[in-house]
């Protein structure tokens, strides 16, 4: 019976995840001012792309030709949050923690998904961060933006973090259910935390880029004395 409760409460999770990873889709497409296809294609490849990708690469049927269900909330969320929009500013501080949510559910998934074909664990590893990120990282350069998980955000490295403990978790010997649990909550906290305290990855800068930035900068100032 807990089990049954747990794979109804990740489905559920798993569809407001889909719900909001559209909404982000919505957003970016305002942000760009397309119409209406154009906005609902952009949430539709937001909401399903990560989990289209990781499908198609593990080679099973893609999730949403079997369950129609993820295509009509799509389409619903597009509509009307691109007429609501229009008269109502959208709560971006609160989107921003379901996002994580949504991405600590959908590693999740996708991790399990892999780890129930017996793939080894660094392809489980990788199609969860897949099932989580990449559906944005289409987004993005779709919009023409560098992708958020390219922009210092801690984002697939909170989808690795909690993909990893899931599968340390489940080879220790708990419960699916237990791994599950602190798989998700080890993904939220993490993105949260980042999103709370501006927590950011290094930028990458090599040496010799920085040396000629000095050196320019020593050429514009000797040249303005």
């Amino acid at each position: 019976m807990q089990a049954m409760t747990l794979a109804f409460t990740l489905h559920y999770l798993d569809l407001l995840g889909t719900v909001v990873f559209a909404i982000t889709g919505l957003l970016a497409a305002r942000r760009k001012q397309l119409d209406l296809f154009g906005a609902i294609v952009i949430a539709m490849v937001t909401a399903i792309g990560g989990g289209t990708l990781r499908d198609l690469i593990i080679g099973v049927p893609v999730f949403w030709t079997q369950q129609d269900i993820y295509i009509y909330i799509v389409v619903i969320a597009a509509l009307l949050l691109f007429f609501l929009a229009r008269f109502k500013r959208l709560p971006v501080r609160l989107l921003l923690f379901l996002d994580a949510l949504g991405l600590a559910v959908f590693t999740v998934i996708g991790t399990q998904k892999a780890m129930a074909l017996g793939l080894s664990d660094p392809i489980a590893i990788m199609t969860g961060i897949m099932t989580g990120v990449v559906g944005g990282v289409i987004r993005d350069v779709l919009v023409g933006e560098v992708p958020l998980v390219f922009r210092q955000e801690i984002y697939a490295t909170a989808s690795f973090s909690g993909a990893s403990i899931f599968l340390l978790i489940e080879h220790s010997g708990f419960s699916i259910d237990i791994a599950i649990t602190i798989a998700i909550l080890v993904t939220l906290f993490i993105r949260v935390g980042a999103i709370m305290y501006n927590v950011k990855l290094p930028v990458f800068i090599s040496y010799k880029s920085n040396e000629t930035e000095q050196a320019s900068k020593q050429f514009h100032d000797n040249s303005t004395k």
